[in-house]
């Protein structure tokens, strides 16, 4: 890059000063991961805006602590800095007054040499997960403190639905690698929306209790409204929110609500074709980037620092017994197969289907009758019958 060009990248973006982090610790931001070196002070030429920080401590380069992460929301020459606790092993804010002197030195170029710098060409990976992600939403859904972990999620793995992917998540949580992290004193995770399951009212019939369990729309439409002031945005910047938490920062509560807010979506008939369109055309676009990103098998630029971080997106994803493919087959054929379709729809649902059947072999063509009936037992994202108990019942 051209000095001069570099001078001003360095002065205008935003600088995230990491100070005594130990050498060999793991620490990424966005989609890069880093080694900490003997000389690391921190990152310089951050694009200002929403940016997600996290890291992994190790003893001797070979045993990792569980991933603590956290979001940030930068302005322009903004500098952030955070000194490593020994004690606790983990990264604290600086006071006010050490952040003002530390700004200063920063911007004298007193660390410059010091200073990793942003790798740019991976920016637009970033910007696709994160493009709906605001300082607001990041204020509404982070833990007290800030700190995004799954140490503190002990009590998320006990009442964890039994699929595979989460079993695995669960093991991993139970390996040695987490057991004293877990005995910690427990904090409260991210504030998600509380997505139901079931939809459950006492004041309608059996009958139309099913066509709301078997229809999502009213339901989006309801948490729409309640949670979310009817802004489409907000709810798209949480799926972001969970998929950078999960993905990045290992988190199964951020997965949980990431599976509830997907299946939330693909779960609708109504919306999708009729009265939210633009919304699905908007949703299938963030779940296409991240799921294009999330199976890429190597990252660039990580180096050696990928062998301390397991990659989430397991074969658990792969197996056409996985939630997301029962509910993005139905999903597919509704869009697909309707008379009249919103034409972004049409073009990025096919976008869509074409990346899950080349990256992961998926075949969504009409399947027997007997595969067709298939239901996984443990998936709790199943749609909800109302079944007919009495043979009265049934003779009516």
């Amino acid at each position: 890059m051209d000095p001069e060009a570099a001078l001003g990248l360095v002065k205008q973006g935003v600088t995230l000063l990491l100070l005594d982090v130990p050498q060999y610790t793991l620490l990424g931001i966005d989609t890069q991961m880093f080694s900490v070196g003997p000389a690391f002070k921190g990152i310089k030429m951050i694009p200002p805006g929403p940016h997600f920080i996290y890291y992994s401590s190790s003893s001797r380069g070979n045993e990792f602590s569980p991933i603590v992460g956290f979001f940030i929301d930068a302005n322009p020459s903004e500098v952030i800095v955070h000194r490593w606790d020994q004690q606790e092993e983990r990264l604290v804010k600086v006071s006010e007054d050490e952040e003002e002197r530390y700004s200063q030195a920063v911007k004298s170029l007193e660390f410059d040499r010091q200073l990793g710098p942003y790798t740019l060409s991976q920016y637009g990976d970033w910007m696709r997960l994160s493009n709906y992600i605001t300082k607001s939403i990041i204020e509404r859904l982070e833990p007290i403190g800030g700190e995004i972990t799954v140490a503190c999620e002990s009590e998320v793995v006990g009442s964890i639905p039994k699929t595979s992917t989460e079993k695995a998540l669960a093991d991993q949580l139970r390996s040695s690698k987490f057991s004293k992290s877990v005995e910690k004193p427990q904090r409260r995770g991210c504030y998600y929306t509380s997505i139901p399951r079931v939809i459950k009212n006492k004041g309608i019939s059996g009958q139309e209790l099913t066509s709301l369990n078997l229809d999502k729309t009213k339901l989006l439409e309801s948490i729409l409204m309640k949670d979310y002031g009817l802004s489409e945005d907000l709810i798209l910047g949480e799926l972001q929110f969970a998929f950078v938490a999960f993905l990045m920062g290992q988190s199964l509560q951020a997965f949980l609500q990431w599976k509830s807010l997907a299946s939330l979506f693909l779960g609708c008939t109504e919306a999708p074709l009729h009265t939210r369109s633009q919304l699905f055309t908007k949703f299938i676009k963030v779940i296409y980037y991240q799921l294009k990103y999330g199976f890429q098998k190597e990252q660039k630029d990580t180096g050696c620092a990928g062998k301390g971080v397991s990659a989430l997106l397991d074969e658990s994803w792969l197996s056409a017994d996985s939630f997301l493919y029962h509910l993005c087959k139905d999903f597919f054929s509704l869009v697909l197969e309707a008379p009249v379709v919103d034409g972004d729809l049409l073009t990025w649902t096919r976008k869509l289907k074409e990346l899950l059947e080349d990256t992961l072999g998926w075949n969504f063509e009409q399947q027997s009758l007997e595969d067709a009936m298939y239901c996984e037992e443990d998936d709790e994202f199943a749609p909800v019958v109302e079944i007919l108990e009495t043979d009265k019942d049934l003779a009516a």
